[in-house]
């Protein structure tokens, strides 16, 4: 029987950075699974190039704890590794890799505890889920999460294994991210105001997303329970102009929005998007009838809020041994999940501290009290 560190040598030895394709991973999990006789359905991109894994075991019908974790990885280009970032190195009671903590870790656990589950009388379905480009906007698992919209047998709680060190999360900020285009007009820069400055105005965008932000920090709009406890706003990325005596025809910029649950990032959007049209267009236009201001999503999930007196919540609890919940930073694809009607809560080994980072490890104590987490869950399962 393969352990969970076992299964995560495997599991990392498969560069899925979520530029590649995760089939070789899936695959394997596929194999592994279907060894155990547990039936598996994949569901594809367009381009077929990956896929999710859905599978369920236990009885039929309704119900029932679904884990769910992410296979794709963030890249490791410019990072400096004193190990080899796709193989597993042990060193101190730590495994180094890339995607040891976020979230292999989780994945393997989960795998290695499929033959527990099946010796068990479960009397409710497990189901399980593994998804791609969750790091680049939890693309991926939407049409797992459809999919399963649409059926009578959906599980009743989700369980997403993001790391957290075991501790029981029941909230996360959700995100919305955005491109600006700004269509000016070039000219001489000696006669500048015969043009439309691109970056001048994406400068005025920007400026009023610093407002706005502001605003949203206001200290009656804070929820104590998150940190930053505020909806922030922030630009990230900006392109803009050729040479310092050319009047700038076109600048571009990057901006993310990341919302306490309660909060709805697409106003903030809106926001911009009226000040663009009805202030800043009209003047651009009185030079240049050709000048335009546009914007096109990047990405966005939602955030998650689940309660605290909730099934989920509680279950959770149990499982970890307590209730003090907390929140995290970083968006997962629970927000999706919840959304569609799954409630779900965020519990899993390792941190997110070493996540993204050179040299990135998962404790060998972490994965050990996962799978003694993941083999209560199986006992209450049962119950």
């Amino acid at each position: 029987m393969l352990t969970s560190r076992n299964l995560l040598e495997h599991l990392v030895a498969f560069d899925t950075t979520s530029r590649e394709s995760n089939l070789a991973l899936i695959d394997f999990c596929w194999r592994y699974l279907s060894g155990l006789g547990v039936t598996c359905e994949l569901m594809h991109n367009a381009e077929r190039s990956k896929a999710n894994l859905y599978a369920r075991l236990g009885p039929a019908g309704s119900g029932g704890v679904m884990l769910s974790g992410h296979s794709d990885v963030v890249p490791v280009d410019g990072q400096t590794w004193t190990v080899p970032p796709f193989a597993l190195t042990e060193r101190d009671g730590k495994l180094y890799g890339r995607g040891t903590a976020d979230m292999k870790g989780f994945l393997a656990c989960m795998l290695a505890a499929v033959p527990h589950f099946l010796a068990q009388p479960l009397r409710q379905p497990l189901h399980l889920a593994i998804s791609y480009d969750e790091e680049v906007g939890c693309l991926g698992v939407r049409s797992l999460v459809e999919a399963l919209a649409q059926r009578s047998d959906r599980p009743a709680i989700c369980l997403i294994g993001e790391p957290t060190e075991l501790r029981p999360v029941l909230g996360h900020k959700g995100k919305l991210a955005m491109r600006c285009e700004v269509q000016g007009a070039a000219c001489h820069s000696a006669y500048a105001p015969q043009g439309v400055n691109a970056i001048e105005y994406a400068a005025k965008l920007i400026q009023r997303l610093t407002v706005i932000g502001e605003r949203l920090a206001a200290p009656e709009r804070q929820d104590a329970r998150f940190d930053p406890p505020f909806t922030t706003v922030q630009t990230g990325v900006i392109h803009g102009g050729r040479a310092l005596n050319i009047v700038p025809d076109a600048c571009s910029f990057d901006f993310e929005v990341r919302t306490l649950p309660q909060e709805d990032a697409q106003q903030v959007a809106n926001e911009l998007v009226a000040y663009a049209q009805q202030t800043l267009e009209p003047q651009m236009r009185a030079v240049q009838p050709a000048s335009a201001i546009r914007f096109s999503p990047l990405s966005a999930y939602p955030g998650l809020d689940t309660a605290a007196h909730s099934a989920a919540a509680q279950l959770i609890a149990r499982l970890s041994g307590s209730d003090s919940f907390g929140t995290v930073a970083f968006g997962t694809e629970g927000g999706l999940f919840a959304a569609a009607g799954i409630p779900c809560v965020v519990c899993g080994p390792g941190s997110m501290e070493q996540g993204h980072k050179p040299d990135e490890f998962i404790t060998l104590a972490q994965l050990d009290a996962c799978d003694s987490l993941l083999r209560r869950l199986a006992t209450w399962m049962c119950e």
